[in-house]
């Protein structure tokens, strides 16, 4: 029985649980894919994500890397843990995977993706997948505001305290907001890494300047400032999406 690396494309509804990453006392993801390869493989499993996601962040291509000694195929390892997951959780992909590949190690970018509900009534059906915000948001403005973040800068000033890392420097390749439908605005930011919170300070941000109580200069000396208490609110979670995880 050879030992093999596997990798896993995970899809995720984030609402009840406590983030990616495993905790003891609380439900996540990782912790219940773990639990359910520990029993189909019938050893002890630990997964490796390209990162975290917090408490309600939902995932469409998250991805997960482990290795185990078996000799099932990986279409048998996505059919056994989509048969016995519990929660809202697929295997949308298990591929082997070159020895030395990790998730997170070998990533070279990600995308997130956050949707805005913009109009004065909320919605029922879909609450949990987008933030509503009442008053209408100019568009153009926030547009302006996305086009100041392309490139290498220092986003201390969209970073909550708490997130383990060695440099708060990023690059960003892409950012911009789109109207998805009449009444749905959906932003889209790709970038080598991610600070903790950064997107959704990002969009808590975008959302002042949407409102015109922040100018595009104003959203520049922010980003400068490196400064967290400068820039706007932290925008809920559950309008947040890790869409797809880039590798070479």
């Amino acid at each position: 029985m050879m030992e093999a690396n596997f990798k896993m494309t995970v899809e995720y509804d984030g609402t009840a649980f406590s983030g990616w990453q495993r905790q003891n006392d609380r439900p996540t993801i990782q912790g219940e894919i773990e639990t359910v390869l520990t029993r189909i493989l019938n050893q002890h499993i630990r997964i490796s994500g390209s990162g975290r996601t917090d408490a309600g962040v939902h995932a469409r291509a998250q991805v997960a890397s482990f290795h185990a000694r078996t000799d099932l195929t990986a279409g048998d390892i996505k059919r056994g843990v989509n048969a016995l997951i519990k929660g809202p959780i697929v295997i949308r992909d298990c591929i082997p995977a070159e020895p030395d590949f990790h998730a997170q190690y070998s990533a070279r970018s990600k995308e997130y993706h956050y949707c805005i509900l913009n109009r004065e009534t909320p919605c029922a059906i879909g609450r949990n997948y987008q933030w509503h915000v009442r008053k209408p948001l100019n568009i153009d403005i926030m547009n302006q505001c996305c086009a100041v973040l392309i490139g290498e800068f220092d986003f201390k000033s969209f970073e909550n305290t708490g997130s383990p890392r060695t440099s708060t420097v990023r690059r960003i390749m892409h950012a911009g907001i789109v109207a998805d439908s009449k009444d749905r605005l959906l932003f889209k930011i790709r970038a080598t890494g991610f600070l903790k919170y950064m997107v959704r300070n990002i969009v808590g941000t975008l959302v002042q300047a949407g409102l015109e109580k922040i100018t595009p200069a104003d959203f520049n000396a922010i980003l400068t400032a490196c400064d967290r208490t400068v820039a706007g609110p932290t925008a809920p979670p559950h309008g947040l999406f890790l869409h797809r995880v880039y590798y070479s």
